[in-house]
């Protein structure tokens, strides 16, 4: 299984890929992500993760330098050269390189890299046994400071958070908003199940849209599970009968325990289960997204 890097259109071992020390990704933060994976090789979804990396984009005015078509095409060239079963593939987008100031303006072309890596999906029994989850002083971004709907390569305030979760020995961290309200995880959506009605907190509670999140929400409609967005706290979380998180790496994943509080029966519920079945029935050739 290989590591494979695409820079600037060149392919590249992982070892002999390099960026200029004055790249303003690499000085500030200055860049937007995206993240596809595969199934049965097929890059999942690929188009609206597209869709987002340009959202992203332009919520920081920055220019993407490659069409879609484009894209598409190296996503194909990395996932090839990577040679692996399944793909994670990340886009990345950075300023370019500048002088060594904050202003962007001195910055040339945008540097586009594309980082293939085998698939890395979680143990088998933590989809069965679900994780742990701290609530943590540290607060998501407010969205008039940094957006959190924008996938950027500034992401101390997440680092900081899962290192706080870590030290109470979680597995993740849920953030709260500045005004208490639950938001997301580090790199994960949020759904709790409470009286047979799933919740997830919505957009403007400061969290992204994320990909899975949406097929999640269209999953539950056509099982006819009532799914409702709103604003929730701490309180909400812990008297939940099901908690579960959504990424694009993990599809959904259950939560067993919220800080001290036991979730459910301290395994997977009935709705994690309902999605484990329709994610593993997913086909990518005939699967349109969201």
């Amino acid at each position: 299984m290989g590591k494979v890097v695409i820079l600037d259109g060149e392919v590249l071992s992982a070892a002999d890929a390099r960026i200029s020390v004055f790249d303003h990704g690499f000085l500030f933060g200055d860049s937007v992500y995206d993240v596809v994976r595969t199934r049965q090789g097929v890059p999942f979804l690929l188009q609206p993760h597209l869709a987002r990396l340009k959202r992203s984009a332009v919520e920081i005015g920055l220019e993407i330098p490659a069409t879609d078509l484009e894209l598409t095409e190296q996503v194909d060239r990395a996932i090839a050269a990577a040679g692996n079963e399944e793909s994670y593939v990340r886009i990345v987008v950075t300023r370019g390189v500048g002088d060594l100031e904050l202003f962007p303006g001195t910055c040339g072309r945008p540097t586009l890299i594309l980082i293939a890596l085998p698939l890395r999906l979680p143990a088998p029994h933590v989809y069965e046994r679900g994780i742990r989850l701290a609530v943590v002083d540290r607060r998501r971004n407010d969205p008039r400071a940094l957006n959190p709907d924008a996938k950027t390569g500034n992401y101390l305030n997440n680092v900081l958070a899962m290192s706080e979760a870590r030290k109470r020995g979680a597995d993740d961290a849920v953030m709260l908003n500045t005004g208490g309200f639950l938001t997301e995880l580090t790199t994960a959506n949020l759904f709790f199940v409470r009286d047979s009605v799933v919740h997830t907190p919505a957009l403007d509670s400061g969290i992204l849209n994320g990909i899975t999140r949406s097929l999640v929400m269209r999953m539950l409609g056509e099982e006819g599970v009532d799914c409702r967005e709103g604003r929730y706290t701490r309180a909400d979380l812990l008297a939940a009968e099901e908690v579960f998180l959504t990424s694009t790496t993990r599809d959904a994943v259950p939560v067993r325990q919220v800080d001290d509080q036991v979730i459910g029966e301290g395994a997977a519920g009935p709705v994690a289960r309902l999605l484990f079945a329709r994610f593993g029935a997913l086909t990518p050739p005939t699967f349109v997204g969201p």
